[in-house]
């Protein structure tokens, strides 16, 4: 079952606050077997080329999932969207095993 990477993103100056880290801790108690990794909040961070006005990166979370569809209709949980903000949903592809091949 092909693993899929949900970033999430907040609008710029979002805080949260313990409710929000409930919903958080529902979200993945939903997602049950399917949840790969909880993933973590990015707390500082920088942005290079266009990655919107509005929001900032909030996190990331793994998940396994059939498919894209099947992955999207999982991250259409994902406390952010409560939140004003967004998520992004991809598919990961494994190169190599694991190994990373570096030049030279």
């Amino acid at each position: 079952m092909p693993t899929y990477v949900i970033t999430n993103r907040y609008p710029n100056g979002y805080t949260g606050s313990p409710e929000d880290m409930a919903a958080w801790n529902t979200w993945f108690d939903q997602l049950g077997d399917n949840l790969r990794d909880r993933g973590n909040p990015a707390f500082r961070r920088s942005t290079l080329g266009d990655c919107g006005p509005n929001t900032s990166l909030g996190g990331y979370s793994l998940i396994a999932a059939d498919d894209l569809d099947q992955a999207v209709a999982l991250a259409k949980g994902c406390p952010a969207l409560q939140k004003a903000g967004g998520v992004e949903v991809g598919e990961l592809t494994p190169l190599n095993d694991g190994l990373v091949q570096r030049a030279g």
